[in-house]
């Protein structure tokens, strides 16, 4: 195990100040496939995603980003229901569950939830002395809350999403992993698409039985 570990720690090559290893790049083509699957709303984008969380807890650990860390075991075992939820609907295996939208209660009680969920999340990371507490927190928030709302296949899932890139990017410059916030860039970018491809299939006139 601890040979695997130093396989993925380990340099390949230099991007900024970031010395980008295996378990980096990997992040990297995990969650860009990861992402581009929960814009075609192809339930795949699960089992992708929860190796994309595998690779980064490998990174957030060797970096010591504890909070980055733990996070991606609580999205790993939000993935993995996800998963269950796409593609099982009424006791039968198939991709039945449809897009959506999230009900105005369901975004008031989820947005409600984001204010709490920061400030308990800011207490906790500052007394672990995380480098960024308070904008560590909001992105936890958000982005739990981004998926729960995916997970059910809602199309506000993105405007979540988008809300915790904005902060990811710059938040991950800042902690020197400059290929990571190239990723989440990415993200953004990908997240716009999802938004613009989900309201389109919300919009189009539902098919006619034959």
């Amino acid at each position: 195990m601890s040979s695997i570990l130093d396989a993925l720690n380990h340099p390949l090559f230099q991007l900024g100040n970031d010395a980008v290893s295996s378990a980096e790049l990997l992040g990297f083509a995990t969650g860009a496939a990861c992402v581009w699957l929960c814009v075609r709303a192809d339930a795949r984008n699960f089992p992708i995603g929860i190796a994309n969380n595998v690779f980064f807890l490998v990174l957030f650990w060797s970096a010591r980003l504890y909070a980055d860390a733990a996070l991606q075991v609580v999205f790993l075992l939000l993935g993995a229901y996800g998963w269950f939820q796409w593609l099982w609907r009424d006791g039968e295996l198939g991709e039945r569950r449809a897009i959506g939208r999230a009900g105005a209660a369901e975004l008031l009680w989820l947005t409600a939830l984001v204010v709490p969920a920061t400030w308990a999340l800011t207490v906790l990371l500052a007394r672990a002395h995380d480098s960024a507490p308070f904008w560590d927190a909001l992105t936890t928030a958000l982005s739990l809350a981004a998926q729960w709302l995916l997970n059910a296949k809602r199309l506000q899932n993105w405007y979540f999403w988008l809300a915790a890139d904005l902060v990811y990017i710059p938040l991950y410059t800042v902690k020197r992993l400059d290929l990571t916030a190239l990723v989440y860039a990415v993200f953004l970018g990908m997240c716009l698409v999802g938004l613009r491809d989900w309201r389109r299939v919300l919009a189009a006139p539902a098919a006619v039985p034959a």
